[in-house]
């Protein structure tokens, strides 16, 4: 592999970080990224209450949900470019700072847009195709910073787990307290719901840029990217010759290619099983909120098991994920199945994103980390299209779940092909990074 062709050129060394400076970083840091994903645009708390909005008052079918996702989606399918940009780009010189609030004050005046707006399937699709964009760099600015963090102090096991509780929280939240907002907000006109809904979220992203422009110092340093002397093309070709980043990538696809999740279990839920909005809300709360303790125990295992031990131990538990959808009979044992299928995944997504991590090639670390989330919503969105096809003519709900069961299965002949060098040490032990 050639040598990195980026360096700190012109940069101030930084020290080696104390433990009490990695716990500093890494709840500064969890903090940010878990209010940006409050206030994400396609979901935290305005993913579900616009679902719903779509779902009851426009009357779109499963299928017209999911190709609406697909449209606001497009910006996140192409989230390695963002991720690009922030590894090249420095606005006004202050990096990731210069990301956060530049692109956070954006994504404020298009929620204040919207929230004057007439609450329209075509306007809901421009303010939110929008505000993906602008908050796309956002994402990529706070979680290229903790992956860079986490790969140069070789502590990527530590920083997976801050980055799976930053993103399980606030869907828990959202789900939770989204599914009670959805129905409160449906007593209401539609012009006043939508100007609750989109002021909170503007308020939120506000917060955000004025934790960009006022965040501690050491927290940017430490992340920061290195001076490219690279070109944009040179850096592209250094990423495609990197050959950990093709089995991370496919183990995500595969990983997030979920056609029983999503829409289906929705339309599921609510129509066959008469759940209420509350209830489906109730659902991803559980689940995503069963994440939380095995992320936490996560960062206690990393630090004393290997890497590829945790992979193979994390994703033959997540084979049997989707099992427990396959027994649900009422809404009130779909919210107990919730639980378990939260535990069984949350070692191997926490083993995964510590893959990540160390995969990133030096100096691309933005680009790897949104690429990785790229995957996330491309598999996702297209699961929840092959899904719907699926549930509406070919077999329903059980034939989505055990589509999902097999997918998930051919994961671990994936495993294979993670380079052993990645996954021999455990966290706080360093490991040769991809050049």
């Amino acid at each position: 592999m050639a040598q990195s062709s980026v360096t700190a050129a012109g940069a101030a060394p930084v020290a080696a970080a104390s433990a009490d400076d990695h716990l500093r970083l890494m709840l500064f840091g969890g903090a940010l990224l878990l209010l940006i994903n409050l206030a994400a645009p396609m979901h935290g708390l305005i993913g579900i209450p616009v679902a719903f909005f779509l779902k009851n008052r426009l009357h779109l079918s499963a299928n017209q949900l999911a190709v609406f996702n697909l449209w606001i989606g497009a910006p996140l399918f192409a989230g390695f470019l963002f991720g690009f940009l922030r590894d090249r780009w420095s606005p006004f010189g202050a990096g990731d700072r210069g990301h956060i609030v530049l692109f956070g004050l954006a994504t404020v005046a298009t929620y204040l847009t919207m929230a004057f707006a007439r609450p329209s399937y075509g306007a809901l699709l421009a303010c939110l195709l929008l505000a993906t964009v602008t908050f796309q760099m956002i994402a990529s600015a706070a979680s290229g910073l903790l992956t860079a963090i986490g790969q140069r102090e070789a502590v990527a096991g530590s920083m997976s787990m801050v980055l799976g509780v930053a993103s399980a929280l606030p869907a828990l939240a959202a789900f939770l307290l989204g599914g009670y907002v959805s129905g409160w907000l449906e007593g209401r006109a539609a012009d006043s719901a939508a100007r609750i809904l989109f002021l909170g979220a503007a308020g939120l992203m506000g917060v955000i840029a004025l934790l960009g422009a006022l965040g501690p110092k050491g927290f940017f340093a430490r992340g920061a990217v290195d001076k490219p002397i690279a070109t944009a093309r040179g850096d592209v070709m250094r990423l495609l010759r990197c050959w950990p980043v093709y089995p991370v990538m496919l183990i995500q696809l595969f990983w997030q290619f979920a056609p029983a999740q999503g829409i289906v279990l929705q339309y599921h839920i609510t129509n066959a099983l008469h759940a209420t909005d509350a209830q489906w809300g109730m659902w991803n709360a559980i689940f995503y909120g069963s994440f939380v303790p095995v992320y936490l125990a996560y960062g206690f295992l990393c630090r004393r098991v290997r890497l590829r031990w945790l992979l193979w131990i994390g994703f033959t538990i997540a084979v049997a994920q989707m099992v427990p959808l396959l027994f649900i009979r009422s809404a009130v044992g779909a919210l107990v199945a919730a639980l378990p299928m939260g535990l069984l995944g949350g070692i191997g997504q926490a083993a995964l994103v510590d893959l990540t991590i160390r995969a990133a090639p030096k100096g691309l670390q933005g680009t790897m980390i949104m690429l990785f989330t790229a995957c996330f919503w491309i598999s996702g969105r297209f699961g929840d299209v092959f899904g719907t096809w699926l549930y509406d003519r070919h077999g329903g709900f059980v034939t989505a779940v055990i589509a999902t069961i097999v997918v998930y299965a051919l994961i671990l002949p994936l495993l294979l092909l993670v380079p052993a060098r990645l996954t021999a040490t455990s966290d706080g032990e360093a490991a040769p990074a991809p050049s």
